[in-house]
């Protein structure tokens, strides 16, 4: 513990450049601009007839109204679930939002499920955000973290789409950022990421390599109370509803791909998306989660590099490791950037690193133009960017390695 936190001591602060601070003011332009778009055009939350538009928040409301009915386990059933996101929306559509948290996750369900559905909506991504920004604010260390987290390109998805991708953010910077002096509110942010569990594969390796153990079990902890109180409130069916129906999801959307390859941000999406068969998809995943996960032990191992790059390795190779990433999800990158721009705006940046943010915040942005897998360029050119930093570590640590 005592190497962690002196990992987190940092020389005195430089000034803020002009060109990262000026890029954020129109980044952030941009979002509350896109934002205001919705609204006026009709292309968020309702159309211009009054229908409810069909996005990734209906199946949450639905889900917590199937459980102040009285039936939560029939969240999970797709033809039900469809049946309630109809009523409330006004019209129907093709495919499915199939709900596939666990329950834990269901009651926030329940409590957006008390407020109209618009009032719900608008509720869920603006208190989500507001975790996000403490989250961010504390990793950078100074009021410009939130003016770079309202920058986040993705920022204006999440919201646009009313996902969850604020609420994993806050968690996962929330864990990191607390995890050198508050290791037990650390591992109770942790377990609450389990409503998300693939982003939860990396740190038991990280925590048992940094010797966090008090972070380990508090997350061990809270996340089994979290799974026992949901059982005693919604019965034993909605574990076995949730466990019927996930390889059933899993083989719709990483099989059948029944939602486009494009829309998923991982190196198995992104074979799948240049018609890469399904078995040299799941091996290149393979490949990148095994080295990622290897990378990362041998860096929370050491003593010699800093904290804030440690967390910044940790919340970039989460997104590299799981196959399920949607765009929103990348939001979790944020936390990535804040710690690598914490330590630039300590020691100074070097002259490739500003340009290069551009060039994250710009593949983020040409999703919706291109329909391709750029949020995983982008978090490629963050590994790397956290990559150079730690490269004089890793050059200085292979020669012992090689005579080994």
């Amino acid at each position: 513990m005592a190497a962690l936190t002196s990992d987190i001591t940092m020389p005195p602060r430089s000034t803020l450049p002009p060109a990262l601070l000026i890029g954020c003011i129109v980044l952030c332009a941009i979002n509350v601009g896109m934002l205001h778009a919705g609204v006026s055009s009709h292309w968020w939350i309702f159309d211009e007839n009054g229908l409810g538009i069909p996005t990734d928040f209906v199946n949450v409301w639905s889900a917590g109204r199937l459980v102040l009915d009285g039936h939560p386990a029939l969240a999970y059933d797709w033809d039900i679930q469809k049946q309630v996101q109809v009523a409330v929306l006004g019209q129907s559509y093709e495919g499915n939002f199939a709900w596939h948290y666990p329950p834990p996750f269901l009651f926030i369900a329940a409590v957006l499920a008390h407020f109209p559905y618009a009032v719900a909506f608008v509720g869920w991504a603006a208190v989500s955000f507001l975790p996000y920004l403490a989250a961010m604010r504390a990793i950078v260390g100074r009021s410009f973290g939130l003016l770079l987290a309202a920058a986040f390109p993705v920022a204006f998805t999440n919201s646009l789409v009313g996902q969850n991708g604020f609420l994993t953010a806050s968690l996962i910077g929330g864990t990191l950022v607390l995890m050198p002096r508050r290791p037990v509110l650390s591992g109770i942010c942790l377990g609450l990421l389990s409503y998300k569990p693939q982003y939860g594969l990396l740190f038991p390796l990280v925590l048992i390599a940094a010797s966090q153990w008090r972070v380990f079990v508090t997350a061990g902890v809270v996340a089994v109370l979290l799974a026992a109180i949901s059982w005693c409130v919604f019965g034993t069916e909605s574990w076995q509803a949730f466990v019927h129906w996930m390889p059933m999801f899993n083989k719709a959307f990483l099989v059948e791909g029944r939602a486009p390859w494009g829309k998923m941000q991982s190196i198995f999406a992104l074979t799948r998306y240049f018609n890469g068969p399904e078995w040299f998809a799941w091996t290149l995943q393979c490949i990148m989660s095994g080295a990622v996960a290897i990378l990362l032990v041998a860096l929370w191992r050491s003593r010699k590099v800093q904290y804030p790059l440690k967390a910044a390795a940790l919340a970039a190779g989460t997104l590299l490791v799981t196959p399920y990433l949607f765009l929103y999800d990348e939001m979790v990158l944020a936390i990535a950037v804040a710690f690598f721009v914490r330590v630039g705006l300590d020691q100074g940046f070097e002259r490739h690193e500003q340009p290069a943010l551009g060039l994250v915040a710009a593949l983020l942005m040409i999703y919706p133009f291109l329909g391709a897998p750029t949020g995983f360029a982008a978090t490629l050119v963050v590994a790397a960017l956290i990559g150079h930093r730690v490269g004089p570590w890793w050059r200085a640590r292979a020669p012992s390695l090689a005579g080994r």
